[in-house]
């Protein structure tokens, strides 16, 4: 996650992207039963958690609630401790309407404005998507870009060779030598494809069938992430750091693309998974390990907000606005902060144009199990 781009030629699968470009709702009236004396305000790692009145949240009285709780039936199978008590009564509510599900978050819940441990309230939104790219499972002349699974010996969390020496060190290439997964005919696609996580592959297999397969993410070379974009920004290459005019500089300066990709060490590993219809309605897994649900699923860091977590999301920008219940279900390297997400807009080409434009904005509000 971070810098992005639209890649691919399928369209995009995510319901609510035509809902997100409509004029934000204001925030609902006080309700009788939004009286209560509100609790103490909780501490987390990176986060202070304010409590509010639900009708401080913007939109609540609008949302199509019932498009979240796919994404909150998800989390049930996964549940922590905190929401795991929940889950029957999420199950339950899955058949109600609108209004009853409003009223049990009401009811069962607390919801708590995120704010920076300095007191910042406002912080960014981006997004994220899964590319759709086509693939080769051996080299060729036109599918040279290697995509590796993770290494043997590989150990979490400690730094391992940087991109550069993957792509230009004898020692290392002979190392990966068996792991490659599949082929890429170019470069930026598979840095897109690693930046993003994961990824759909089409393949034309040996006997001449089509077959669409999921690369996840298996794991890293635990190297930092720099964004190629900010490397051009600093050359005073582009003037802003979106994929077109990237792809653009790359037209001009052919010579420069190892230069380019390898201002960022990071490189991704994956595993090949098969794509069911089922797993083809949802996104990858994010790191709670439950598939992520294209306009109801965002990445968070831990650190500020538990996997797991309703979270109200309000965000608005030119042309985006966006006033309505998310799940945090996954995390980035990008993603760090109080006030920080990464919002999940599906997969294929329109996800990727409405991705590689979002930053904007953001609040965010915790629904958090009221006390016995």
């Amino acid at each position: 996650m971070g810098l992005l781009v639209a890649c691919g030629s399928t369209p995009m699968q995510a319901p609510e992207i035509a809902e997100a470009m409509t004029p934000a709702p204001q925030a609902g009236k006080s309700r009788p039963d939004d009286q209560s004396e509100l609790p103490s305000p909780l501490l987390q790692a990176k986060s202070r958690w304010t409590p509010v009145r639900w009708s401080e949240l913007p939109g609540f009285e609008t949302d199509a609630l019932f498009e979240a709780w796919n994404a909150w039936l998800k989390s049930c199978e996964r549940p922590g401790p905190v929401f795991a008590p929940l889950c029957s009564e999420v199950r339950r509510l899955s058949i109600s309407g609108d209004d009853e599900q409003r009223a049990w978050l009401m009811s069962r819940l607390q919801p708590y404005r995120v704010d920076a441990l300095q007191g910042a309230t406002e912080g960014l939104l981006t997004a994220y998507f899964e590319p759709v790219l086509v693939g080769s499972r051996t080299p060729s002349a036109e599918f040279s870009v290697p995509l590796y699974q993770v290494p043997l010996g590989l150990i979490p969390r400690k730094p391992w060779f940087t991109r550069q020496e993957i792509d230009s060190s004898p020692v290392v290439k002979a190392a990966m030598k068996g792991r490659e997964i599949a082929y890429l005919a170019n470069p930026i696609d598979a840095l897109v494809l690693q930046i993003q996580g994961s990824g759909r592959l089409q393949f034309k297999e040996a006997d001449g069938t089509q077959t669409t397969v999921r690369l996840a993410f298996a794991g890293s070379n635990e190297q930092p992430y720099k964004s190629v974009g900010r490397w051009l920004l600093d050359q005073g290459a582009v003037r802003e750091a979106s994929w077109p005019s990237i792809k653009a500089w790359v037209a001009r300066n052919p010579e420069r693309v190892n230069e380019l990709l390898w201002s960022n060490p990071r490189t991704v590993f994956f595993k090949e998974e098969r794509l069911s219809p089922l797993d083809a309605a949802f996104g990858p897994r994010g790191a709670q390990g439950v598939p992520l649900t294209p306009g109801r699923s965002i990445a968070v860091d831990p650190g500020s907000i538990p996997y797991g977590t309703p979270v109200w999301l309000a965000s608005r920008g030119p042309g985006v606005n966006l006033q309505k219940l998310v799940m945090a279900q996954d995390t980035g390297s990008a993603i760090v902060g109080a006030v920080r997400a990464d919002y999940f807009v599906g997969w294929g080409t329109e996800a990727g144009e409405l991705a590689g434009r979002l930053k904007q904005p953001l609040n965010l509000w915790v629904l958090w199990p009221k006390k016995p």
